[in-house]
């Protein structure tokens, strides 16, 4: 079943990786060419997932889109990575006043999440791709935080951490030779499922207009758009929504199924 589900859900990240690499080099058309004579065109040979109001091929800007999700997702995780691990990893090794500090640090960081954190940062750079990227990165830092955090502490106490110490070792070598190795596995499934969480919160940040601008399509965007017409072309809302959903399906299922293969206990 494990590996079912890594099977499944690196199928799925896949075809999405995939389909954003396609995009760089070739769409059935324009992502933002403009044919009014054939606009809110349901799906047809010419035009697999149809057209939206200004006659825009809705699977080219669905495969353009998805470049701009998973750049997000990866700068914003990466981003919080690079905070959040060393924070967590800084706390473990020190512990006393400097965990307890660093750790309610990131407690007060989960009271302003990706959505307000878009808005403060919106007020003050405008809005774009960039504004999302430093909200989400924010807001996952402090998660990678608390996982590094715990996973370390676990190790700290092992007999060859403890023989390390005795040997005369200084914590930043321990926490590079022992800590980090040991705790790899566990960072990488919580980084696989920030990257579904970033995918979503993307998706919901240009939804509200925080996101990239026109005429860079987006997934959240694609969905806002398509309000008007729900009920005369629901095909509007079909594909970008079934894109977001088998985006994060697939990063879950591919977390889930790391963590399941990780864990020495199943």
């Amino acid at each position: 079943m494990t590996n079912m589900r890594i099977l499944a859900g690196g199928a799925i990240t896949g075809v999405i990786l995939v389909l954003a690499l396609v995009s760089l080099v070739w769409t059935p058309y324009g992502p933002t060419a403009i044919d009014i004579l054939h606009r809110l065109s349901g799906p047809t040979e010419a035009h697999p997932f149809g057209t939206d109001a200004f006659g825009r091929d809705i699977l080219s800007m669905i495969m353009v889109g998805a470049q701009n999700s998973l750049i997000v997702a990866l700068v914003s995780v990466a981003l919080g990575s690079l905070i959040g691990i060393p924070v967590g990893l800084l706390a473990a090794a020190r512990g006393g006043w400097t965990e307890e500090v660093l750790m309610r640090g990131a407690d007060l960081t989960f009271a302003f999440p990706a959505l307000l954190t878009a808005v403060m940062i919106t007020a003050l750079r405008g809005p774009g791709a960039y504004t999302v990227m430093i909200a989400i990165g924010i807001f996952t830092a402090p998660v990678l935080a608390r996982v590094t955090r715990a996973a370390a502490g676990v190790i700290w106490v092992q007999d060859y951490a403890r023989a390390a110490r005795a040997l005369g070792r200084g914590k930043p070598a321990i926490t590079a030779i022992h800590i980090l190795p040991n705790i790899l596995s566990v960072l990488i499934v919580q980084i696989t499922i920030q990257l579904s969480l970033a995918i979503l919160a993307e998706a919901a940040l240009s939804f509200v207009g925080l996101g990239a601008q026109p005429p860079a399509p987006s997934w959240g965007r694609m969905l806002n758009d398509a309000q008007t017409y729900i009920y005369t072309a629901p095909f509007l809302t079909l594909f970008p929504g079934l894109a977001i959903a088998l985006a994060v399906l697939g990063l879950n299922m591919l977390g889930d199924g790391l963590r399941d293969a990780f864990d020495l206990r199943a």
